[in-house]
């Protein structure tokens, strides 16, 4: 980390920079001020500290590591989260750092044969209000991150060991016990809290898959002639074999190309500093066609991340009602959907929203259980069809692929038909639900895409908000 930016980590304080704060909620804060414990500091944790202490509240992420930063590679942020993020005032950084993916194409791994294309570009600002981006997930975080600053006390050096979710309070490492009146839990898949919340540990599923991580400088790509129009035509590309695929695309404003390379586990760690053998990740994709062969060519080294699969919990909420869980510590997302850091930056949009509200400490509870309804459902179906990518995209050679194969390609004629501007009808749109390629079932795209978490918030409120109003009045 720079100079410039300046946190707390456990044993010593720093004043942070400031920067001009955005207005949130119409400029409503809430009239009771909580002093709030976030623990992570990902993309969850930090969206999380923002919306809140722009609702008026008090709060302090305790983070582990030594100091703050982000590896990892590229990133999707499909409209649903950049929409919240431009109302946030990152509109302007995100088309510094970003890429704008014009389509998206998946194609076969022996022949390189295009199956499936649906525009994108700038049809998802005019069909969802919001643009879809490619982002490096370091350049993602320190934006959040910077937004998170001017409010937010954050302490490095500050692993939590021990949570007591009755008082409440966290205990970390140097033996220190930090007091709040609510506990957020955003520490990740390998979470803490969400022990305390199910009440025990929690053990993952395997899924039987990792994923090689590596970004490839352009001009490399630029330089092969095979290459070139990788660059030249920005769109996400996806190669999909048996047990494997590929997903690939622009990152840092054109400068560098990112891919994740799944294939079948053999031994990985599920960390995203796991180092892996690149000799092996291109002998797992040995057979296949020259376009892959020659990417996986200039990879000289590369991580290599077990995916890990866990079972919706029953609840988010512990039942003393003063911690709650927020983003991969209650719904972690496998990566092929490309949804795991939309999923937490929503969570935080509307526990933020909700909290806006709050004027009596009997309220916290009732607002949790608010929070999880909202969100419940909706995480848990993008778990779904996160799952469900996993089987349409390792489809072995065979009759079910071409079934798959099939349905890809007459949902690609009518995306190519409507890019001609040729006129589709209701009919053939409505033959695309439950299509192979799911970013081609236009219903399914407005469920995702087209959701606005501050609104789903303020509805909630319209609808059940005199219940906590009336509760906290009884309680004064």
């Amino acid at each position: 980390m720079d100079t410039s930016t300046k946190v707390l980590d456990s044993t010593s304080g720093l004043q942070i920079s400031q920067v001009k704060p955005s207005v949130l909620y119409n400029g409503r804060k809430a009239s009771l001020s909580l002093d709030i414990v976030v623990v992570g500091c990902g993309l969850g944790g930090l969206t999380a500290a923002f919306c809140l202490t722009h609702a008026g509240h008090k709060v302090t992420i305790l983070e582990s590591a030594p100091e703050i930063g982000e590896i990892g590679a590229g990133i999707q942020v499909s409209p649903n989260v950049t929409r919240l993020l431009i109302r946030w005032g990152l509109g302007e950084r995100l088309k510094d750092v970003t890429v704008k993916p014009l389509a998206l194409t998946l194609r076969r791994w022996k022949d390189n044969q295009s199956v499936a294309w649906t525009k994108w570009g700038n049809t998802m600002d005019e069909e969802f209000g919001s643009p879809y981006y490619h982002v490096h997930r370091a350049d993602f975080h320190r934006m959040v991150f910077d937004l998170a600053l001017p409010h937010t006390t954050i302490r490095t050096n500050s692993r939590v060991v021990s949570v007591d979710p009755s008082k409440p309070s966290v205990t970390l490492e140097s033996g220190e016990v930090v007091y709040a009146d609510l506990i957020i839990g955003a520490d990740g898949v390998k979470s803490l809290t969400r022990e305390y919340v199910v009440g025990g540990p929690d053990k993952p599923t395997p899924t039987g898959d990792a994923a090689y991580r590596a970004t490839i400088p352009t001009p490399l790509l630029v330089k092969d002639p095979d290459l070139k129009h990788l660059v030249d035509n920005p769109e996400m590309v996806g190669w999909m074999g048996p047990g494997r695929h590929i997903m690939a695309y622009n990152i840092r404003a054109m400068k560098e190309y990112n891919l994740v390379i799944v294939h079948p586990d053999e031994g990985a760690v599920e960390s995203w500093t796991a180092e892996g053998n690149a000799d092996k990740m291109r002998a797992d994709f040995e057979g296949w066609n020259d376009c892959v062969r020659k990417l996986l060519a200039l990879i000289p080294t590369t991580h290599d991340w077990k995916l890990m699969d866990r079972s919706p919990l029953d609840t988010w909420v512990h039942k003393e009602g003063k911690l709650v869980l927020l983003g991969d510590s209650c719904h972690p997302m496998l990566p092929y959907r490309a949804q795991g850091s939309a999923m937490a930056i929503e969570d935080a949009a509307v526990i933020g929203n909700l909290f806006s509200h709050i004027s009596h400490r009997s309220q916290i509870a009732p607002l949790l259980y608010a929070y999880q309804s909202i969100r419940y459902a909706r995480a848990t179906e993008t778990q779904a069809s996160s799952r469900l990518n996993q089987k349409i995209f390792h489809l072995p050679d065979g009759p079910e692929q071409e079934q798959r194969d099939e349905q890809m390609r007459a949902a690609m004629e009518t995306a190519l038909a409507e890019s001609r501007g040729e006129s589709v009808t209701q009919t053939v749109n409505t033959a695309l639900l439950g299509n192979a390629n799911q970013w081609a079932d236009k219903t399914k795209n407005e469920i995702q895409f087209g959701y606005d978490a501050d609104a789903e918030a303020d509805k909630w409120w319209q609808e059940y908000g005199h219940t906590i109003v009336n509760a906290g009045k009884s309680r004064m």
